[in-house]
C-alpha cells in the first residue's frame, strides 16, 4: 500500500470518527459539560504523552513551555478548551445541527483570517464563497430571530486557533500535547471540586459521575482515544497527502455531524435551514474548486 493511500485511509478514518463523534458524547450526556470537558482533556494527556514517548519525542514539550511560544500554546489551548467545551454543550442541549454549520463554515473564516492577518489574497471564487457563507448566516440570523451563535463560536475558535498553530512552529501532536498540558490543572482542579465539594451542584447538575459508573467511566477514558486518536491519523495524513485533499475530504466531519443530528437524535430542520444549508453547501463547492485550481496552476509553475 502506498503512502498516499495509507494517507487517504487514514484521514477518511479521523473524519469520520470526527463527524461520528456526537453520537458518543449523546450517549455521555448525563455528565455534566465541564466534568466530561476535564476527562477529555487529562485523558488526551495521557494517550498524547504515551504516544510522544514511544516515539522519543517527549523531550520536545519542554521548549514549547517558555517566552512568546509559551504564550501562542496557552492561547491555542483556551481556543481549544472552549471549542470542545462548545461542541459537548451542542450535544447535550440538541443543537448538533447549528454545530455542524459552525465545522462547514471554518474553511470559509480562515480564508477572511488569511487576509486579515497574513496578506493572503482573495481570489474571485474565494471571495464569492465567503460572500455565500456571510448570506446564509444572514439568512439564519433573519428566519430564526436570532445569530446562530454556537455554530459562530465553533467555527470561529477553531479558525482562531488554526491561526494560532501557523505561528509555533512544531508539529500539530506535540504542541496539542503542551495545550492539554496547560489545561491539565485546571480539569484537575475542576474534578477535584466535583467528587469532593459538590461544585458540579453550583451549575444545578449532578457530578461525579466518574467511578460510580462502570460504562460512563470507561467511555470518559475512552474520550481521550475519540480526541487524542484522530488527531494523530490526521497529522499522518497531512504529511502524505496535498493540502487540497485534505481540505476537501475534512468536509465529511461535518457531514456527518449533519447526519447524526437530523437522522439519529432527530433534531428539527426549518425552512430557514433548507435555505441555509445549500447556500453553505454551494460555497464550499466554489471554495474547493478554486483552491484545487490554484494547487493546480502552483503545481505546474513548480515543474516549469
Amino acid at each position: 500500500m502506498s503512502d498516499k493511500t495509507k494517507g487517504v485511509i487514514a484521514i477518511i478514518v479521523a473524519c469520520t470518527v470526527w463527524g461520528l463523534s456526537p453520537l458518543y458524547y449523546y450517549m455521555l450526556a448525563h455528565v455534566p459539560p465541564l466534568e466530561l470537558l476535564s476527562h477529555r482533556t487529562l485523558w488526551s494527556l495521557v494517550l498524547l504523552g504515551l504516544y510522544l514517548t514511544l516515539q522519543g519525542r517527549l523531550w520536545e514539550i519542554p521548549g514549547l513551555m517558555t517566552g512568546r511560544t509559551a504564550l501562542l500554546v496557552l492561547l491555542a489551548a483556551v481556543m481549544i478548551s472552549v471549542n470542545w467545551g462548545g461542541f459537548i454543550l451542542s450535544v447535550q442541549v440538541g443543537m448538533v445541527v447549528e454545530a455542524s454549520l459552525g465545522y462547514f463554515i471554518f474553511p470559509l473564516i480562515m480564508a477572511t483570517l488569511g487576509m486579515l492577518f497574513f496578506a493572503e489574497g482573495l481570489s474571485a471564487s474565494k471571495l464569492a464563497a465567503v460572500l455565500l457563507a456571510t448570506g446564509a448566516v444572514l439568512t439564519l440570523t433573519i428566519g430564526l430571530g436570532v445569530a446562530p451563535w454556537l455554530a459562530l463560536l465553533l467555527g470561529g475558535t477553531f479558525a482562531g486557533y488554526s491561526v494560532i498553530k501557523k505561528l509555533i512552529s512544531a508539529g500539530p501532536v506535540v504542541t496539542v500535547t503542551a495545550e492539554v498540558l496547560f489545561l491539565a490543572p485546571l480539569a484537575l482542579i475542576w474534578l477535584w471540586g466535583t467528587h469532593t465539594q459538590g461544585w458540579a451542584g453550583i451549575l444545578g447538575r449532578n457530578g461525579a459521575v466518574f467511578g460510580t459508573d462502570l460504562v460512563a467511566s470507561a467511555m470518559l477514558i475512552g474520550s481521550g482515544l475519540l480526541t487524542g486518536g484522530p488527531l494523530m491519523l490526521f497529522s499522518y495524513a497531512s504529511r502524505r497527502l496535498k493540502l487540497s485533499t485534505v481540505g476537501v475530504v475534512q468536509y465529511l466531519n461535518p457531514s456527518l455531524q449533519f447526519l447524526c443530528a437530523v437522522a439519529i437524535l432527530g433534531e428539527p430542520i426549518t425552512i430557514w435551514h433548507m435555505i441555509a444549508f445549500p447556500m453553505i453547501w454551494a460555497a464550499l463547492a466554489i471554495y474547493s474548486a478554486g483552491a484545487y485550481r490554484q494547487d493546480r496552476a502552483s503545481r505546474r509553475a513548480a515543474t516549469a
